[in-house]
């Protein structure tokens, strides 16, 4: 990285800067099937003040958190800049969480006032005020913007964690300043870019990629409004001139499904990122389109750290690289360091600027899990002699049958880009408590005899499925995500 992180600093004034020497050039336009709002440096900087002054105003002061509950729109952006301009401490939450949902997260959090959209689920026995009326916030006489040291924390995100159970990411404001690793080492992002997010505002990919970062370059970001189909992407994206396409892999299958066209002559290339993106999926799409797809690897607790991109492409059959200024490591189980081509843990120096201060505990400092000087990703890679890195799945996600360990990964690729299998996933299923059985569900016309032997042809016996579960469809987030929980239970109820 160029630079240090400025002393003192505050996240939201960074990644506005652009609107004190350009406040006309347009930062956001949200895309409709008609029209697009667009919204200027100038005008979303002015929002973002406002909304700090109201919150000052209504008696909030440096370190209060404040639960956002909003929904899709704009709201949401300047409700998360101007808490933090405010020196708050704004935590997004996913708009679909149920009552018990949310009501969990917020008695860890305790926030001192919440954000809300109509017909959102909020809290039950909150004891904190909150506030519908964002547009007159955003109108409010405009609030100072409070600076502080880059260490100091910034906002929460929640994230499932290997167990399930989420966790309070807490971030510090150093932590956009560090995302300046992946603008060149991933996106190729140039200030005349026009990044469109398939994903929601409030899902942290898009917030980062999709907005944050764009800004911070004074480039112009695209993201589609509520209930705009992912099908109608190729058509808004020729209409508004998109040079980078961000989505997790789900999107890019689906419109390679399409009848559309998918002549995008302004796109210059896709990032893909929330799981690994399947070979085959790949190479269909420059196929179809003729854009690479440079992907990157990451999560909650510290952005993106592996990663292909237009200026150095990941490797066939590679994650791609570590981004400069970024130090891994790939550990064994007793945590002592691996040579290359040897399979492990992926883990991030507890000196990298952009790791998370640790999870939100509400008691005193974040909780950082280290082992030394290593905070462990539960990714397993290999990395190479030439410094890239394989993927080998989840830590969490291995299969274990017949005294094997399986990154389901593995599996999947042996089926991706089959014919009549448009979506597949890999788990674990036990019939009763003593055996436990690979399972294959896949959503297409393949039948499960040509299922069986592209499974003995591709893959080692003790890999293939033992059982194949048709689906309609796989159970995938808006964003593309496959849900494996989710999925489990699907699974489960097929085969009772």
């Amino acid at each position: 990285m160029d630079a240090p992180c400025p002393d003192p600093f505050n996240l939201a004034d960074y990644v506005l800067s652009t609107a004190r020497h350009e406040p006309e050039k347009i930062a956001l336009a949200v895309l409709g099937p008609a029209r697009a709002e667009r919204w200027s440096y100038g005008r979303l900087h002015r929002a973002v003040l406002g909304m700090a002054g109201a919150l000052k105003a209504a008696g909030l002061g440096p370190g209060d958190r404040v639960l956002l509950r909003l929904g899709n729109t704009v709201d949401f952006p300047v409700a998360f800049l101007g808490a933090v301009a405010a020196g708050l401490v704004p935590v997004p939450t996913a708009a679909g969480l149920t009552v018990p949902e949310i009501t969990r997260l917020a008695r860890l959090v305790a926030p001192s006032a919440i954000l809300a959209h109509p017909d959102i689920a909020l809290p039950e026995g909150a004891a904190c005020p909150g506030f519908t009326d964002l547009g007159a916030m955003m109108a409010h006489a405009p609030g100072e913007i409070v600076f502080g040291p880059p260490d100091r924390l910034a906002y929460l995100v929640f994230t499932s964690g290997s167990s399930g159970d989420p966790k309070a990411v807490a971030h510090a404001h150093r932590a956009v300043w560090a995302r300046r690793m992946m603008f060149e080492d991933w996106y190729g992002l140039e200030r005349e870019d026009r990044l469109l997010h398939a994903g929601a505002f409030n899902w942290t990919f898009t917030l980062g990629t999709g907005l944050l970062d764009p800004w911070a370059v004074a480039a112009t970001a695209l993201i589609l409004a509520p209930g705009v189909p992912i099908e109608a992407l190729p058509l808004l994206m020729r209409r508004h001139d998109a040079t980078i396409l961000a989505a997790a892999p789900g999107v890019f299958r689906r419109l390679l499904r399409t009848e559309g066209d998918l002549h995008l002559p302004r796109l210059r290339h896709g990032l893909s990122a929330g799981e690994k993106m399947p070979e085959p999926l790949r190479a269909r799409w420059t196929e179809a389109t003729g854009t690479a797809v440079h992907e990157a690897l990451g999560m909650s607790e510290c952005s993106t750290f592996l990663s292909g991109s237009p200026a150095r492409p990941a490797p066939e059959g590679t994650l791609g690289f570590a981004q400069e200024g970024r130090r891994l490591a790939v550990l064994a189980e007793d945590g002592t360091e691996l040579s290359d081509g040897e399979i492990g843990t992926l883990a991030v120096h507890r000196s990298d600027p952009g790791l998370m201060l640790g999870y939100w505990t509400g008691k005193g400092a974040p909780d950082l899990p280290l082992r030394g000087d290593w905070f462990e990703t539960g990714d397993r890679v290999l990395r190479r002699p030439d410094g890239a890195f394989v993927y080998h799945g989840r830590r969490d996600d291995l299969i274990t049958a017949g005294g094997f360990r399986v990154a389901p990964q593995e599996i999947e690729a042996a089926f991706h880009g089959a014919p009549g299998v448009d979506d597949c996933a890999a788990l674990a299923i036990s019939p009763n408590p003593d055996t436990t059985l690979i399972a294959l569900a896949h959503a297409g016309i393949a039948e499960e005899s040509a299922l069986a032997e592209l499974a003995q042809a591709r893959l080692a016996r003790y890999k293939q499925p033992r059982a194949y579960v048709h689906l309609d469809l796989l159970p995938r987030s808006p964003n593309g995500k496959l849900d494996r929980r989710a999925l489990a239970g699907l699974v489960r109820k097929a085969l009772t």
